[in-house]
């Protein structure tokens, strides 16, 4: 670990050496793939060159290359053989994205990146007695792939425990088998079961399905914290959705200011960030030596069909930008729809500011504006409604409390039911998205939709409060937080 700091310090010291020799490694590997043909991949390539020649593109334009690997072709965009897919939610032509996991992703970069975070946490807290108990994860599962039998598609987490290395499964809760099972409600009872009589000394995971894990202990057992179940907790290792409105949630759970919690930005794609100074939340450390060569969009030309990428040497301080990865399992400049903002250029620190559109992701649900507008589309066809405008924003969980989406539509013409609405817009988002779908399993982490009818003309007395009535501005349709909302009601008095 103390080795593996050094490392780390000589990328935080020399991060443009460290990318562009990571470059010439991924150009030099892929040269001979059909992708790496078609583009003239060659020894030497400069950075110029490969912008000139591959074009920035989302999961659509390297789809066809992706279903063939799926099927069982090899050699496409990566070398090595593919028989590893982390699915993924909030694609525009599908239900689930699936990205091809190398070997080398898994061994260079996800757990390169678990055993980084380990590292850096030893290293800010030397006094850590971490080891001395288990470490408990809450993964999803995999299967088969419906396509090839032969290969096998889950989420990243379920994949990564799936190869995870004898010694590391040695150091973790609950057993594979538990982990990795795939209905949610009769996981956490198992996890619940076997967890209690363990000495969990950390715990890593999306903070919702966490929480939920952590109340449902505390309901079996009838103890008042986790600490009198894990005398023993230190760490809580988080991502996937931001943290700040958990964070009174655990800090009521876990009643110790012994107690750390350390961000990480890992995504089906790759892990890209780690927090390495305490008490700095939500910045991470840009790592830099995984495998993942970097390149950012400023968000003022996103939407320009071929947009000007920065390197890593000529992005600012304060400015967001859309994230684009080229990587060791073949996603070649691939934006991941993510932004970010630059904290600190010596060393590159990050904080994720959002996604590349609306959306909502409070927990973990990715839902999309696309999803949004089809699961309105239908829930009026079924109740005769006609809306005019509507906004949609998450209800964080609160203590004894799940969380839900609360919605404000304006009707033209209103529902027959209201509540046969919600139940056709709640039955549409579980449709066509996954990860809504799975929260949403027997109301464990997200309630049903909660819809209000609002009065006529709300939206436009909103508009014309912010001085942007008419024109080309429009109502978010989508916020991961309650501002946009809570704003139009109360400028409505409602």
């Amino acid at each position: 670990m103390k080795k593996r700091i050094h490392d780390i310090d000589l990328f935080r010291k020399y991060p443009h050496e460290v990318q562009a020799e990571l470059f010439q490694n991924l150009i030099s590997v892929a040269k001979n793939t059909e992708w790496g043909k078609k583009h003239g991949y060659k020894d030497n390539l400069s950075i110029r060159e490969f912008q000139e020649r591959v074009p920035v593109t989302n999961y659509e334009g390297l789809y066809p290359y992706i279903e063939r690997v799926m099927k069982g072709e090899q050699n496409l965009l990566w070398p090595s053989k593919i028989e590893w897919f982390a699915k993924s939610s909030g694609t525009t032509n599908a239900r689930s994205k699936f990205i091809p996991v190398s070997p080398e992703s898994l061994e260079d970069c996800h757990y390169k990146g678990g055993k980084d975070m380990l590292s850096i946490y030893v290293n800010l807290y030397p006094e850590t007695k971490l080891f001395s108990g288990k470490a408990l994860s809450i993964g999803g599962s995999h299967r088969p792939s419906e396509i090839n039998s032969k290969v096998s598609c889950g989420d990243v987490s379920a994949v990564i425990m799936q190869n995870l290395p004898m010694w590391a499964e040695a150091m973790r809760t609950p057993p594979l088998k538990v982990a990795l099972m795939d209905k949610w409600e009769e996981k956490i009872e198992k996890m619940v079961e076997v967890t209690v009589e363990e000495n969990v000394t950390s715990m890593s995971g999306v903070p919702t399905w966490t929480y939920v894990l952590l109340k449902r202990i505390l309901e079996v057992t009838g103890k008042s914290n986790i600490l009198e179940v894990w005398p023993n907790l230190e760490l809580f290792t988080h991502g996937a959705v931001a943290f700040g409105p958990y964070r009174k949630l655990f800090r009521d759970i876990i009643p110790s200011n012994k107690m750390n919690y350390l961000e990480v930005y890992n995504a089906s794609e790759g892990f890209f960030g780690i927090q390495d100074q305490a008490g700095t939340e939500d910045e991470m450390l840009l790592m830099l030596d995984y495998g993942v060569y970097y390149e950012f969009i400023p968000m003022d030309q996103y939407e320009e069909e071929q947009p000007k990428t920065l390197t890593l040497d000529q992005v600012e301080l304060g400015k967001n930008y859309a994230i684009v990865i080229s990587t060791n399992a073949g996603l070649w400049r691939y934006k991941i729809g993510d932004t970010i903002r630059f904290t600190s250029l010596s060393p590159y620190r990050i904080k994720i500011s959002g996604r590349t559109k609306h959306f909502i992701n409070a927990f973990g649900e990715e839902v999309i504006v696309e999803n949004a507008e089809v699961a309105i589309t239908k829930a009026c066809q079924a109740t005769g409604a006609i809306i005019t405008n509507f906004t949609a924003a998450p209800i964080y969980m609160e203590s004894g409390k799940r969380g839900r989406h609360e919605w404000l539509i304006e009707f033209e013409k209103q529902p027959d039911n209201l509540d046969r609405f919600t139940q056709v817009l709640d039955e549409t988002l579980r449709d066509v998205n996954s990860d809504y779908d799975a929260k949403r399993q027997n109301d464990i982490a997200l309630q049903e939709p909660l819809v209000h009818a609002a009065p006529q003309g709300v939206f436009m007395n909103w508009l014309r409060h912010k001085g942007k009535l008419g024109g080309q501005n429009k109502v978010p349709r989508l916020s991961n937080s309650r501002e946009y909302l809570e704003e139009i009601m109360q400028v409505n008095g409602m």
